[in-house]
């Protein structure tokens, strides 16, 4: 099993309480540590601008900017976004952002791609909300756009959503010389999103639960073998968030503090509930959190992608998690 790390970037109120002056030099420090732990893969950041569960004026850094600067800091490290969503930038300028910043980190993008979700952002941009089946036909004509710019150096499309003529993608990516920048078609929507990822992707991000997975993987299967695809040539993959402690006190311990945290800017009842999703994935000692992670490795999860809530203000879950999760299972 491969593992990637979230950077908080303030989406998720993961900032809160740091002087905004100094998010950077976090963000940077907690990079850098995953660069130098062979543990860790990747690092990735949300590709979105207001925070959730709900907007408000705590800060959210914009995801390709950060793309970029992570390049720069690091050497080893592969970089990604869960996920960006393809309507927020123009395809083609998206393709030869995604290209600078392969030459910027010399080869290690990732590109994680979606449809889109978060209503509230959409129409604060000026970007509308379209219907799930638009935005779902942008996401496939994007991707296709992708693929052309970053294998011919143009592209060109005439389609319903996109029309691009005779755009040049120059220089080509780093990572067209090997297998080009590897694509990450992530959601679940079992009709579309999982017919696309099929048809295009490296690697899918979908429901991390045993069942959901389970399920989720085979109807990717079946679209495989409708288009005369391997399934095994996709690297199935799902999000987690982890609090992670030596002992069941000290889990209970992390969650209290995470819950108190939170509640500082949305309020009691609002950082209960929030404090309850991020039980609902990955909580426990060390041994319990390899015993489920086994589980969902044996049913094809080959990569996961975690979140530490605390990751701003404490490191030390994240290298519990490097120390005896990561060795139990790569």
């Amino acid at each position: 099993m491969r593992f990637g790390l979230f950077v908080p970037q303030g989406w998720r109120f993961d900032l809160v309480g740091i002087d905004p002056a100094r998010h950077w030099d976090v963000m940077s420090d907690l990079v850098r540590y995953a660069d130098g732990e062979p543990g860790w893969e990747s690092v990735w950041v949300y590709d979105h601008f207001h925070t959730t569960p709900q907007p408000s004026e705590e800060a959210t850094h914009e995801a390709w900017t950060l793309m970029s600067a992570f390049g720069a800091v690091t050497s080893r490290v592969r970089l990604g976004q869960m996920c960006t969503c393809m309507s927020y930038r123009n395809p083609v300028y998206l393709a030869k952002v995604a290209a600078t910043v392969d030459h910027v980190s010399g080869g290690r993008v990732e590109m994680g791609i979606g449809a889109g979700w978060y209503e509230h952002e959409w129409r604060a941009y000026g970007y509308g909300f379209p219907e799930a089946r638009d935005r779902l036909g942008m996401l496939r004509e994007g991707v296709r756009i992708f693929r052309q710019a970053w294998t011919t150096g143009t592209a060109t499309l005439d389609g319903r959503y996109y029309q691009v003529d005779g755009a040049i993608v120059r220089p080509l990516p780093l990572q067209t010389a090997r297998s080009g920048i590897p694509l990450w078609i992530a959601g679940g929507g079992e009709k579309v999103t999982l017919r696309i990822a099929a048809e295009h992707a490296d690697y899918t991000n979908f429901d991390g639960t045993l069942e959901g997975f389970t399920h989720k993987s085979e109807l990717l299967r079946g679209h495989c073998e409708d288009l005369g695809r391997d399934v095994e040539e996709i690297t199935r993959s799902a999000n987690y968030n982890i609090i992670v402690g030596s002992t069941e006190a000290e889990v209970r311990e992390r969650l209290g503090w995470y819950e108190a945290q939170i509640a500082k800017t949305l309020g009691e009842g609002a950082a209960a509930e929030y404090a309850r999703r991020v039980k609902a994935g990955l909580t426990g000692t060390p041994e319990q959190i390899v015993e489920r992670l086994g589980q969902l490795g044996a049913a094809g999860m080959a990569y996961a992608i975690t979140y530490f809530p605390e990751a701003a203000y404490d490191r030390s879950g994240i290298e519990l998690f490097a120390r005896e999760v990561i060795p139990a299972l790569a």
